[in-house]
């Protein structure tokens, strides 16, 4: 009886460090996908400020040339690095279980 209860308790902890390893392993990825999206926005941002101060006494320069490109670059981007820890991560943890 002692043994069995052993084993149980046992299991319920390794699904336990599991489950707070996988949510560890979503939060990471949600935080480098902010890192990631704000960092490519902001160098775009920068881009702007650069090319408007070159081009303040040529032409108008049209913000959305710079920024529409950003967002769809920073969302995939972004999304990629968060995709990627997320298979590692979340494969590492059912290997890890497996064993």
């Amino acid at each position: 009886m002692r043994e069995e209860s052993d084993t149980s308790d046992t299991s319920r902890r390794s699904r336990r460090r599991a489950r707070i390893a996988r949510a560890l392993w979503i939060a990471w990825a949600v935080v480098v996908w902010n890192v990631v999206f704000d960092y490519i926005i902001v160098m775009a941002g920068r881009r702007v400020v650069a090319a408007a101060g070159r081009a303040a006494a040529i032409v108008p320069l049209n913000i959305d040339e710079f920024m529409r490109p950003a967002l769809a670059r920073g969302l995939w981007t972004a999304t990629a690095a968060a995709a990627a820890i997320l298979i590692v991560g979340l494969t590492s943890v059912q290997l890890a279980r497996s064993r």
